[in-house]
């Protein structure tokens, strides 16, 4: 009885320290994110629409943050109590460090859950959400949210895509044909639709390449047969930051089928579903700070050392991402290198002050 009391006592401590971390983080990064968008704001949409759209995008905020506020909020809960000498008694009353280590991981595994149900089924819808009111605040009632320009392959076909509209609607495609790396036809349309399950184009330009000439082509519509959907197409053009982890392995598996790149998206992805692992390292560390080598100084250092902690934990795991690319290893490695880097530094300290 008196084992769980502890165990719910550092959780609350911990879990205490995390939220307060969270809101902090989040209103630090609201506060710059809006002073930096009021120049933006231009018709209806004004300094508070600004705020409402920030607001918006909170979701995705706190699944960014939520990492780093784990690593400072363990760090802040475990070193108030070590200041008070309240670990040092649950040690003399014979509470092994492994047990003060896993009470700490019990409100972590909390906010791992929220934060995995965030980035699967949160966060991907108020992102579009967000950018198609911003967009009808700025340019009037009906507007369409417009996701980025993107390029393609397809067999022997290479298409370009301007952009693609919330009603499924491909605004300036280009079809690239090739034979043998030949380039023998070049078909450029205003406007795609997708309609009944199908593709039909709008205004297209067909130009036929021959070896000593070339034959161009006008039609007002015309038919365009290809695999892409709307859906492998959204995935495509919109950010890839901002995707479910089920959406990423999705487009990860099409750009497979097309024998394309995948690490982008699987990095992503594994970044994404390995996040249970990466807090739990972080906890490692942040209680290695207090028992270890850390545990004489004061609060404030430890959570310097903690914030830098996590930004060469990002540094490191942004170099690995490009690095996954150039040198051909698995993306998931790229993930878990600076994870099990953390947990075997936090469990050796941890171990030494056992």
């Amino acid at each position: 009885m008196l084992a769980d009391r502890l165990d719910r006592y550092i959780a609350r401590n911990v879990l205490a320290a995390i939220i307060v971390v969270q809101f902090v983080l989040l209103g630090l990064d609201i506060t710059i994110a809006y002073i930096g968008d009021l120049g933006d704001t231009q018709g209806n949409y004004t300094a508070l629409d600004v705020l409402i759209y920030l607001g918006m995008r909170l979701p995705w905020r706190f699944y960014q943050y939520a990492p780093v506020a784990v690593l400072i909020g363990a760090l802040i809960g475990l070193g108030s109590m070590a200041s008070s000498n309240e670990l040092t008694v649950m040690r003399a009353a014979g509470r092994s460090l492994a047990r003060i280590v896993w009470g700490v991981m019990k409100p972590v595994l909390l906010v791992v859950v929220v934060v995995l149900l965030v980035a699967e089924f949160v966060s991907p819808r108020t992102e579009q959400f967000a950018e198609a009111w911003r967009l009808e605040q700025r340019q009037g009632e009906g507007a369409q949210l417009t996701s980025r320009s993107g390029w393609q392959f397809e067999g022997e076909s290479v298409y370009r895509f301007g952009a693609i509209r919330a009603d499924n609607v491909v605004l300036d495609l280009t079809r690239y044909r090739f034979d043998e790396r030949r380039l023998i036809e070049a078909t450029h349309a205003n406007r795609a639709r997708w309609e009944e399950g199908a593709w039909q184009l709008e205004g297209v330009t067909t130009t036929r390449i021959f070896d000593d000439h070339t034959e161009s082509e006008y039609q007002q519509h015309a038919a365009w047969e290809t695999a892409l959907t709307p859906t492998q197409l959204e995935r495509l053009l919109r950010d890839i930051e901002s995707q479910a982890p089920s959406e990423l392995w999705a487009y990860a598996n099409f750009l497979k089928s097309q024998n394309l790149q995948a690490d982008q998206p699987l990095l992503y992805f594994w970044q994404k579903v390995l996040m249970p692992l990466t807090m739990g390292s972080l906890v490692l560390i942040a209680a290695s700070f207090v028992f270890g080598p850390l545990r004489t100084v004061a609060a404030g250092t430890r959570v310097f050392y903690g914030v830098v902690t996590g930004l060469i934990f990002k540094y490191v795991q942004d170099l690995l991402a490009p690095a996954s690319t150039i040198f051909g290893f698995s993306p998931v490695w790229a993930v878990l290198v600076p994870t099990l880097a953390c947990a075997v530094v936090g469990i050796y300290f941890l171990r030494r002050n056992g």
